[in-house]
């Protein structure tokens, strides 16, 4: 069984990690992390993984390792994988799993190559609902990686959701899409209670039921595969309620107001991975 590490334990590192103890998709034993100090890892000391300040332990003991740290600190985080005990690893296998936002392939396998000659990098691009095993994560292989690497990576990280290859050049659009929409469907779930508050529902039960709501319509999208605009005329009737909300959606731009936030996220993406 192969040692899994993390350099970076963070909230994302965090996500993928708890999916998968929490479905015993690896032995807890077997799974590294490294932080900038060890009050940070508390919580993966509570589960029992390995906890480290120095990333030349991940890179030592690991064989699959997820690079979690900002995209600005990557040189940095990989030069503090070089140690005296790493020196002799110059040919050592190891596959590299970056989540890091708008850094490419090709820019993961410069930085990575100073360390190994048989290094593999794997781009992901994972979600924070991967903690509670509804995530979405998108992945895309570099040409060393072989085929059972990717279903290998892909058995570990479906116990957190859903995974899937995509190009590299989709994966930050649709990383803005996956990654980043949590976060604006969260404030849609928050303004959605409120509009029930602000009719005398009770915040806990216009928060709790509202969340309900969206996890229910997403499914129906997911398992009735209809389009969503077929599912959301199906709801209203002529002269209805339902129709005299969504014109107020209408009137307030929600579809564009959407489309703009994936696409500014986008293209925040790529001004990261070029900074």
């Amino acid at each position: 069984m192969y040692n899994l590490g993390f350099i970076g334990g963070g909230n994302m590192s965090t996500a993928i990690a708890r999916g998968i103890i929490t479905n015993d998709a690896h032995p807890v034993s077997k799974i590294w992390v490294s932080g900038p100090n060890l009050t940070t890892l508390k919580h993966w000391s509570e589960w029992g993984t390995n906890v480290t300040v120095q990333n030349s332990d991940i890179f030592y003991n690991c064989d699959i390792i997820f690079l979690g740290i900002k995209p600005g600190l990557l040189s940095t985080a990989i030069k503090e994988c070089l140690s005296d005990s790493t020196a002799s690893l110059s040919q050592k296998n190891v596959l590299f799993v970056s989540m890091l936002a708008g850094i490419t392939i090709d820019r993961l396998q410069q930085e990575l190559s100073t360390l190994s000659q048989n290094v593999s990098v794997v781009r992901i691009m994972p979600n924070t609902p991967m903690s509670v095993g509804a995530g979405a994560c998108l992945y895309t292989p570099d040409q060393t990686v072989s085929s059972q690497q990717c279903e290998l990576l892909e058995k570990l990280l479906s116990n957190c959701g859903i995974c899937e290859k995509v190009p590299e050049s989709l994966i930050n659009p649709l990383g803005a899409l996956t990654a980043c929409g949590p976060a604006f469907i969260y404030v849609a779930i928050e303004a959605l209670a409120d509009g029930a508050v602000k009719q005398g529902v009770p915040r806990q039960i216009a928060i709790r039921l509202a969340a309900q709501m969206v996890a229910g319509s997403g499914k129906m999208v997911v398992e009735s595969g209809k389009h969503p605009g077929l599912l959301k005329d199906e709801v209203c009737s002529p002269g209805g309620s339902t129709i005299c909300g969504v014109t107020a959606l209408e009137n307030g731009k929600l579809r564009a107001t959407l489309i703009s936030a994936i696409e500014a996220a986008t293209v925040r993406t790529k001004e990261i991975g070029k900074n």
